[in-house]
C-alpha cells in the first residue's frame, strides 16, 4: 500500500476517533434526537434489560475505542461511557454471560477466531491499556455461545516501542 493512501487511512481512522469522543460529552437527560445529532447514527442499537436501549459507536476492528450511551425508556441519556478498559473488561462472568452479553456491553468484536486448542469460538477486542499499550482482549466461547474464560494479550505489532 503506497504512504499516502496509509496516510489517508490514518487521518480517516483519527477523524473518527475525534468524532465518537464526542460521545462522551453528552450529559444525563440528552434526548435521543441531540445524540444522534452530536455522534451520528451508531454502529449498533441494542435494547438493554432493564428497558430502554443502547447506542453502540465502536471504532472496532481496527479502533481501540467503544463507546456506549444508555437511553431510558422515553429516549433520555443515562449514560455515556468508553467501555474497553480493563474495568469494563473484568465485569465478563465467564460461565454466566454470553456472547450476546459480552456484545451488548461491548459492542462487536474486531474478529471471531477459532484455535486448535479451544472447541468454540473466541471473540476478539483491540483497546488501549492504562500504559497506552495495544492490547487484545480474548472471550472464549463454548458451541453454546456461553463464556467460559476471557484474558487480556499484549498486541506485540503495535507496542509502544514501535512508535519511535
Amino acid at each position: 500500500m503506497s504512504r499516502s493512501l496509509l496516510a489517508l487511512a490514518a487521518v480517516l481512522l483519527a477523524g473518527c476517533a475525534t468524532h465518537f469522543t464526542n460521545v462522551l460529552q453528552i450529559t444525563p437527560g440528552t434526548p435521543r434526537e441531540a445524540v444522534l445529532a452530536r455522534a451520528g447514527q451508531p454502529t449498533r442499537v441494542v435494547p438493554l434489560p432493564q428497558g430502554g436501549q443502547r447506542l453502540q459507536y465502536s471504532l472496532q476492528p481496527m479502533g481501540r475505542f467503544a463507546f456506549m450511551v444508555d437511553l431510558d425508556a422515553g429516549g433520555r441519556v443515562t449514560s455515556a461511557r468508553q467501555v474497553l478498559t480493563a474495568a469494563g473488561f473484568q465485569r465478563i462472568e465467564p460461565g454466566r454471560w454470553n456472547r450476546a452479553d459480552v456484545e451488548r456491553e461491548f459492542g462487536p468484536p474486531a474478529r471471531i477466531d477459532g484455535v486448535a486448542s479451544w472447541d468454540g469460538p473466541v471473540m476478539t477486542y483491540r483497546w488501549m491499556d492504562g500504559d497506552r499499550s495495544d492490547m487484545f482482549y480474548w472471550v472464549y466461547l463454548d458451541r453454546q455461545d456461553v463464556v467460559q474464560r476471557a484474558h487480556p494479550g499484549m498486541e506485540f505489532v503495535n507496542a509502544p516501542n514501535d512508535r519511535n
